[in-house]
């Protein structure tokens, strides 16, 4: 299974610095979410393992506010994807691209604030406590419901 930081590190490749499409800390933090959702809808199953925390500006992995926090609110420096592991295997398999891809599609020119709105509208932030890890049901469930786009 992938990890949050295979994810990120695909974002932050599309990433375009001074454009619509420059990925932020916390626009990444959102995409993140969404490719974790959309997964959840599209396959049933998780995109990555680890668990996603309400924050107050939102859903947010902790070991990717710590990788780059330091970026605070501006772009981070675009970097190649790879889809390889280490030992030569594909990171993410082709249902796991087309969702990344689908995502980015759908939200990459929206900026981190943007979509710290859409995220606190939506049930699985709603319905969860602050500083706790929302539950992966509630997470599967409402994009399960809510994501229109099933291919």
């Amino acid at each position: 299974m992938p990890e949050a930081r295979d994810v990120a590190r695909y974002f932050i490749s599309k990433s375009e610095e001074s454009t619509s499409k420059a990925v932020t800390p916390l626009k990444l933090q959102k995409l993140v979410y969404y490719a974790q959702g959309w997964c959840l809808a599209r396959h049933r199953s998780r995109l990555f393992g680890e668990s996603l925390l309400a924050w107050d500006h939102g859903p947010v992995v902790r070991i990717l506010y710590d990788d780059y926090r330091k970026h605070g609110y501006y772009t981070i420096p675009s970097e190649p994807f790879v889809n390889q592991n280490e030992y030569g295997n594909p990171i993410f398999d082709t249902h796991e691209l087309k969702v990344l891809n689908d995502v980015w599609e759908a939200y990459g020119d929206f900026d981190g604030k943007y979509l710290e709105e859409m995220t606190h509208q939506e049930d699985p932030w709603l319905f969860t406590a602050r500083n706790s890890t929302i539950d992966i049901d509630l997470i599967r469930e409402y994009f399960i419901e809510n994501l229109y786009v099933v291919n």
